[in-house]
């Protein structure tokens, strides 16, 4: 019998992760979750949004995954869940390539195409998103999101919190800070210090 978890979040974002977590057929969903209001009562994909975080308090389901795309937003809604005592699951779609040595923290989602090399370390509550390509040795940080066709090279290093947008490169050898955005389609060649935007070939500090 497969274990029954919940899904928090019910927008575009969370579908795509629903229909990961039937591709996968680890786990069973039970119901989801999310904070807005109005939302409560609705079924997405066949499943029943039961209510927010006090909804959660009730259920006898104790693992879930966070299906939500804002960085910020993701993380206050793990951090709730762990302090609560909730267990986070992680996703990884089928087609996604993981070599030899990746490893994948908890309440992280691989998406379709994704291709993550030897030895890279994803932090927990991580996206890496649709075709998107992460190099060997790379160390992405917890609640971080890789864009759709983003490519981290080899040995990169992602802080917490950013967000490599979609399209964009970042060179070999290169540490990028927390809370950095980097822009859609930019190529990054230098490295990036924390809570910076950058933008454009080459990427350049957004001012």
């Amino acid at each position: 019998m497969k274990e029954k978890i919940f899904v928090f979040g019910a927008s575009g974002h969370a579908k795509v992760v629903i229909d990961i977590i039937e591709r996968q057929g680890l786990y069973e969903i039970a119901f989801l979750a999310d904070d807005d209001p109005g939302l409560k009562g609705t079924v997405v994909y066949g499943y029943q949004v039961i209510g927010g975080k006090d909804d959660l308090l009730t259920s006898a389901i104790e693992r879930g995954i966070v299906a939500i795309g804002s960085n910020q937003a993701r993380r206050s809604v793990s951090l709730w869940l762990t302090d609560n005592g909730f267990e986070l699951a992680s996703a990884v779609h089928p087609t996604a390539q993981l070599a030899r040595g990746v490893t994948i923290g908890g309440g992280s989602v691989i998406m379709a195409g994704a291709v993550i090399n030897a030895d890279s370390r994803i932090g927990d509550n991580v996206i890496v998103n649709t075709r998107s390509s992460i190099d060997h040795d790379c160390v992405v940080g917890n609640f971080t999101h890789i864009a759709p066709g983003a490519t981290l090279c080899g040995t990169v290093q992602v802080g917490e919190g950013s967000f490599i947008c979609a399209g964009a490169t970042v060179i070999p050898n290169l540490t990028i800070g927390s809370a950095v955005t980097v822009g859609a389609g930019a190529v990054v060649v230098h490295n990036i210090l924390d809570g910076v935007t950058v933008v454009g070939i080459p990427a350049r500090k957004l001012k």
